[in-house]
């Protein structure tokens, strides 16, 4: 009898450290206060501009593609808004990058693209996390702007 009892308390706390494991909260958070910050500055520099949704840019002079970045980050011993705000740097890192490469100054139309549900907002950007990680995935325009 006693034995039983141990094997259901075993079942039952695995069954709580796998729930505890599938976290998978999906947030919102700030572009601006992301790009506010001195990480953003020191990792992004200013030779590429980005534009969020439908803000407004200057004439395209010309398009090289639609690109996209999907990065992860280590959220332990961070909040999620940590977590999110340097892997939302680390994903436009990446498209700065490709702009850099393609040899264009900007990328427009950024927009999420979280687990494939595209979101566009030029206020806010998506960002999962889970018990170990967070990600952000994102979609944006290469473009040389006049």
């Amino acid at each position: 009898m006693k034995a039983i009892s141990l094997a259901c308390a075993a079942a039952a706390l695995m069954c709580c450290a796998i729930s505890a494991q599938a976290r998978d909260d999906i947030q919102d958070y700030s572009i601006a206060e992301a790009l506010a910050t001195e990480n953003a500055k020191n990792i992004l520099g200013d030779n590429i501009k980005f534009y969020f949704g439908a803000q407004k840019h200057g004439p395209v002079n010309k398009r090289f593609g639609e690109f996209g970045s999907n990065k992860k980050t280590n959220g332990v011993g961070k909040s999620d808004r940590q977590a999110c705000e340097w892997v939302f740097l680390s994903a436009l890192k990446s498209l700065r990058d490709r702009a850099e490469k393609e040899g264009g100054n900007a990328v427009v139309n950024i927009r999420s693209n979280y687990r494939g549900s595209m979101t566009t907002s030029t206020d806010t950007f998506k960002c999962g996390s889970g018990a170990l990680m967070s990600g952000v995935a994102l979609l944006g325009d290469v473009v040389e702007l006049k």
